[in-house]
């Protein structure tokens, strides 16, 4: 008898931060960001992490083709500090304000054309 093997498409992996109710970063990798989220909120597959304190929201996002890759740059942002995280934050925010004003010019353009 021959095994078929399953065909999966490559998924990306993601590592996230999430600002917590009592103002804490949590950082973790997933493959759906907006699933893992949901189930810090209301799951009982969400991190233990969450058992004192609320997800907020997600503050911080990048994408990678591994899941290798994805955790060296987890390991990396959980050892940063404090205030090194805040600004890495900061500057994702900042890209992502930017993206959207390009785009909505680029938009706008278009309109007019």
């Amino acid at each position: 008898m021959i095994k078929v093997s399953k065909i999966t498409t490559p998924s990306l992996w993601s590592v996230y931060v999430i600002f917590c109710s009592d103002n804490s970063l949590y950082t973790g990798i997933t493959t759906n960001i907006e699933r893992r989220f949901q189930e810090h909120l209301t799951s009982k597959k969400g991190a233990k992490y969450f058992r004192g304190r609320k997800p907020l929201r997600v503050v911080y996002a990048q994408n990678f083709e591994s899941r290798s890759l994805a955790s060296k740059r987890e390991s990396a942002i959980k050892r940063l500090s404090t205030q090194s995280k805040r600004q890495i934050i900061l500057h994702y925010q900042r890209q992502k304000m930017l993206n959207a004003l390009i785009q909505s010019v680029r938009l706008s353009q278009n309109f007019k054309k």
